[in-house]
């Protein structure tokens, strides 16, 4: 990343909302920032956030776009942002009000806090630059539409880290911009009330290894994982990243079965039927993938998750989408990434087809997690299917 200067110092006579748009590189008039509010003007300067401000209109440094504001993103962008890196968040809907109206409260085992950062609708709300990082986080059905908005208005040349599940993402934003990267996500985070997020581990939030796609390192990947390193992650550098990932989206065949049928059915035999399958499409596509052995030491005693105000944690990412009545889930770049693959490959995948379509029907319809019973869930496969 190189130095550049971001405009002059500021003018005294410009108002505020104007020295806010510049600092934070917003586009003139967005002001989407909490401090214009007259309750914020009552705070102290470092309250304010004036040292960013401050820093942010003299020379430049890399900044974090953290496209996607929920889970995953929320986590990340307050953590990166507690720990003194410049941020904006992407985000919509009641997210977007809560974070502009009151910052984002980012509650974990080991405490909370509430960090006050920019975050904006859509990126060409944005003045890019060269320091730029943008950090994929929606989830995969999402992505298209997001790519197609940020190729609108960001450069061609800015680092897109696909920080999801799932192993679509990376092709896709290769389809639009040359430099991709994958993350590999280990981070139990919580968002079902706007405004605030849940970092579930304590004191490490999360792994988040990350590489070149479709392999490779370099110094962006280095400094990205250096600056995720020093705000309560662990992230490595890793040249096959999405060995990684696969082997990540054998655990998340799980999710659906979690989302359908509650937390209990994860520790039932269903989990390791949906593995079995999709070890036999990967190794049948001739896919690389790390083994449980090498997840097992990676994850070691690492992650450490708490409660949050007597509360544990519910369920995962796809359980928390119909929680929100999101009305639509990822199960179709999970469960469904191994459907396509068998289908490709002459392998059959009864039990990750009938988890793909029955998690999409309690999304499009609005169900609960959790409101299929086992019995249930276990009569929409094939009656032949052997289950331990």
């Amino acid at each position: 990343m190189t130095a550049h200067a971001l405009s002059s110092t500021p003018n005294p006579t410009e108002g505020l909302c104007a020295v806010i748009d510049r600092a934070y590189r917003l586009r003139p008039g967005s002001c989407l920032f909490p401090y214009t509010e007259p309750h914020w003007l009552m705070k102290p300067p470092d309250a304010l956030g004036w040292k960013a401000i401050s820093r942010n209109l003299g020379n430049g440094f890399m900044r974090f776009v953290i496209y996607g504001a929920g889970a995953v993103g929320g986590v990340i962008g307050g953590r990166l942002k507690e720990h003194g890196h410049d941020v904006v968040l992407i985000g919509r809907g009641k997210q977007l009000a809560a974070v502009r109206e009151q910052g984002l409260r980012v509650e974990s085992p080991g405490g909370s806090t509430t960090v006050q950062l920019p975050i904006v609708e859509a990126p060409h709300q944005l003045v890019w630059s060269a320091e730029d990082v943008v950090l994929l986080t929606m989830k995969t059905q999402d992505t298209s539409n997001a790519l197609r908005d940020l190729k609108a208005s960001a450069p061609g040349g800015v680092p897109v880290v696909c920080t999801q599940n799932g192993v679509e993402n990376e092709r896709l934003a290769l389809r639009w911009f040359e430099h991709v990267y994958g993350i590999c996500v280990m981070c139990p985070a919580g968002y079902l009330t706007p405004g605030v997020v849940q970092a579930w581990s304590s004191p490490v939030s999360g792994l988040l290894d990350i590489g070149r796609y479709p392999s490779g390192i370099d110094e962006t990947a280095q400094a990205i994982a250096a600056a995720l390193s020093a705000s309560t992650f662990q992230s490595e550098v890793r040249s096959d990243i999405m060995r990684w990932k696969y082997g990540k989206l054998l655990m998340n065949l799980g999710n659906a079965i979690e989302a359908v049928s509650g937390s209990p059915a994860r520790t039932g035999p269903l989990p390791a039927l949906a593995r079995q399958e999709g070890v036999a499409c990967l190794r049948a596509a001739d896919i690389d993938f790390v083994s449980e052995s090498e997840d097992k030491a990676r994850r070691g005693n690492l992650l450490r998750i708490g409660t949050i105000a007597g509360q544990s944690r519910q369920g995962g990412s796809s359980w928390q989408s119909l929680y929100r009545q999101s009305h639509n889930i990822e199960s179709d770049y999970l469960n469904g990434e191994i459907v396509l693959l068998g289908r490709l490959h002459g392998i059959p995948t009864p039990v990750n087809a009938a988890l793909q379509r029955l998690a999409n029907q309690l999304a499009v319809n609005g169900r609960p997690p959790g409101s299929v019973s086992i019995e249930e869930l276990l009569s929409h496969f094939p009656s032949d299917l052997r289950i331990p």
